[in-house]
């Protein structure tokens, strides 16, 4: 029997500065400290999810930058695949931050890495700070412009994308019935 996937969608948001701060966010129920993320909605696209998923647990109203790569891991007897986009926010919190979030926090990469409670969260935040995390961010291109999809081994993309797509395509085969 094939185990079931939840999808999910977030982002490493970044406020730059002298110092470049990372999000990170509290959950209330067990007061640990993680990345802002959440499932999809039912038909939403994951670039979408990631950015409602921020706003809602950051209040932050955010520009959202390139792709930067997916964890997966276990969770409650299935395996989540999460993808993260790279975001800086727009100004200051717009909203109250949803009910499952006690507090947000902006900590500097490596203080950020070693807050975050799941182990596959810090080494995926530790991985993207040793190849560039606080860098000036790719912009995405505009919507109205048509983007011609690519394979991932000839597309623009950071070198942890690159890795990434292939390790989602070796873990899909793997994983498929």
């Amino acid at each position: 029997m094939a185990r079931r996937h939840i999808v999910a969608a977030g982002g490493i948001v970044v406020r730059p500065g002298a110092t470049p701060l990372v999000a990170v966010v509290q959950r209330r129920k067990d007061r640990v400290w993680v990345l802002p993320k959440g499932k999809l909605d039912s038909g939403e696209a994951p670039i979408d999810g990631a950015r409602r998923e921020v706003i809602e647990e950051t209040g932050h109203d955010v520009a959202v930058h390139e792709f930067l790569g997916v964890i997966s891991y276990p969770n409650r007897g299935s395996v989540k695949v999460a993808q993260f986009w790279r975001m800086v926010p727009l100004d200051a919190p717009q909203r109250p931050l949803m009910r499952d979030v006690r507090a947000v926090d902006w900590l500097p990469i490596d203080d950020a890495v070693a807050v975050l409670a799941l182990p596959w969260e810090q080494a995926f935040l530790d991985g993207l700070a040793g190849r560039g995390l606080a860098d000036a961010p790719t912009p995405l291109a505009p919507a109205a412009e048509p983007v011609t999809p690519q394979p991932i081994e000839t597309a623009a993309a950071t070198p942890l994308a690159r890795d990434t797509g292939l390790l989602l395509r070796l873990w899909r085969g793997l994983t498929s019935p």
